[in-house]
């Protein structure tokens, strides 16, 4: 909604003394705008985690992991966990590793998962998206919780 009055308050080129006419095109701006690997990561695994029967991300280890950082309480769970992503020249591959929901049509599931993923990364990053890899680690049950190793006496 702010947007919206910033917009109406600023004149518009036509109504500046001296302005070029609006068809006219704007000077191009110098200068960079770098996308990092951890935010195409992220909007990545959003993008997976919307899709029906998708349970979690990441490999064993890596949930294995999580689950000990939020039990010792140091940092929440990363957002792009079970993702990676390359960037090169405006285009991007993505690797995704999915835990599916028991019940769910694996295939159905990765298929889906990739089309959502590569329509999220392009729309929200004006990126094109190369390829989708998609990996599925495991199958949880509907309801069951995210499995916690057992305490060991070394994390003390």
């Amino acid at each position: 909604m702010s947007e919206a009055v910033a917009e109406q308050t600023e004149p518009t080129p036509a109504a500046m003394p001296g302005a070029a006419t609006p068809a006219t095109p704007a000077p191009a701006v110098k200068g960079r705008i770098k996308v990092a690997d951890e935010v195409v990561e992220k909007v990545a695994a959003l993008a997976a985690l919307e899709v029906p029967g998708v349970a979690d991300m990441g490999g064993d280890l890596a949930r294995a992991f999580e689950s000990v950082r939020d039990r010792i309480g140091i940092g929440s769970r990363r957002g792009n966990q079970g993702v990676s992503a390359e960037i090169q020249d405006r285009q991007v591959a993505v690797d995704l590793v999915i835990v599916v929901e028991y019940g769910h049509v694996v295939m159905e599931v990765a298929a889906e998962v990739k089309t959502n993923v590569a329509r999220t990364v392009g729309r929200m990053l004006g990126m094109r998206v190369t390829e989708v890899n998609v990996t599925v680690d495991d199958v949880r049950l509907t309801g069951e919780p995210r499995p916690t190793p057992e305490p060991s006496d070394d994390l003390s």
